[in-house]
């Protein structure tokens, strides 16, 4: 199917926009760039009604508050699929988060779906229409872009409008509909999209088997890292890498030579950048380690064991009652915090408190 070309010039993207002014929901997608930078390079935007698909180039000479004008009509819905990211990437132009969303995918996983389930195969599986996938992988900074990248992007959104009524429609006979709105809520939250360098440490797997100390120093790195990532908008770690960061928390250097010695940095990125990693390393000194908690990992205990496998089964349990992915009922992270001692009420809200807080307090949760 031929696609549009892209809009490249102020008069179309009005026209553009007077067009989208009456539609009750427009399909949206992006495409973007992320290989070089902290924020997302974006590339292009593709839109879609009833009755047309269009392509904006954010590249070319248009004005973001047109834009925006377009994304942020209110009450508007916005479909798309696998919402965060898109929401995140448009961020600099809308200002605030798209509302409302309706995310295919979210709506696909209480449909009985794969909690990551992709477009490409909704769409064959609902609609019956097999997408060429070739430019998943291509430079969208590129000009001019090819017609096989168009007709890609433009497929992107071609879809989304009546793969979302029919999952509505499935969602509506499970009587699931409310699931869904609960599920969208958190994408609106600007919240969700909000840089905390103070926690960016839960990026690191296994804080908890080390030392409450090197805990503390790598949590300072990972907000320097963070900081200076955002600062200079390059790659987290292009600034540290992980593996870095983690022998420089064990290590404790204390000067350029003994970082320097460390041989986790370039020569130039330890006289550059050294001397404020060494202080934000060295502030942690005399923090209190209170409520940094260490935890070994390693087989639990027979008991531990025990009871990890009836919170498990019981999870299980539930998700197959109602023909959902485990992971979209309770995910590993939700069970270890009730393995942890808290309660179920305080892990789960909304559907899932009311189709689990009776099969996991009686397997053993608090």
């Amino acid at each position: 199917m031929q696609s549009p070309p892209p809009i490249v010039r102020p008069d179309d993207l009005a026209l553009l926009a007077s067009h989208l002014a009456h539609a009750p929901r427009i399909a949206l997608d992006t495409e973007f760039l992320r290989e070089r930078t902290y924020y997302a390079e974006l590339a292009l935007i593709q839109l879609a009604d009833t009755e047309r698909v269009a392509l904006l180039d954010p590249l070319a000479d248009l004005d973001r508050a047109q834009i925006a004008a377009v994304l942020n009509r209110p009450g508007q819905c916005k479909v798309l699929h696998a919402a965060r990211q898109d929401v995140e990437v448009l961020l600099p132009w809308t200002g605030t988060p798209l509302a409302p969303i309706l995310d295919t995918q979210i709506a696909a996983g209480l449909c009985g779906y794969g909690a990551q389930v992709g477009y490409g195969e909704l769409v064959a599986k609902e609609l019956g229409v097999v997408l060429d996938k070739g430019q998943t992988r291509t430079d969208w900074t590129r000009r001019p872009l090819s017609a096989a990248q168009l007709a890609y992007a433009a497929d992107d959104v071609r879809y989304l409008l009546p793969l979302a009524a029919q999952l509505e429609q499935k969602l509506a006979q499970l009587g699931r509909t409310d699931w869904l709105a609960e599920e969208l809520a958190g994408l609106t939250d600007p919240a969700l999209y909000r840089v905390d360098p103070a926690a960016a440490w839960q990026r690191f797997k296994g804080m908890e088997a080390l030392p409450p100390p090197e805990q503390l120093r790598l949590r300072a790195l990972a907000a320097w890292r963070e900081e200076r990532a955002v600062l200079r908008n390059l790659p987290r770690g292009w600034v540290l890498t992980d593996d870095a960061a983690r022998i420089i928390a064990r290590a404790v250097p204390k000067t350029l030579d003994d970082l320097s010695r460390l041989d986790v940095m370039a020569p130039g990125a330890v006289e550059k950048l050294g001397p404020l990693l060494l202080a934000a390393l060295a502030a942690t000194a005399d923090q209190p380690t209170d409520g940094i908690v260490q935890r070994m990992e390693g087989r639990p205990d027979p008991v531990e064991r025990e009871r990890q496998k009836r919170l498990t089964d019981a999870a299980k349990g539930v998700a197959t009652t109602l023909g959902l992915a485990p992971e979209l009922v309770a995910t590993q992270r939700d069970l270890r915090r009730l393995l942890r001692g808290e309660a179920v009420t305080a892990v789960f809200t909304g559907w899932r408190l009311s189709h689990l807080l009776e099969p996991l307090s009686s397997a053993g949760a608090a």
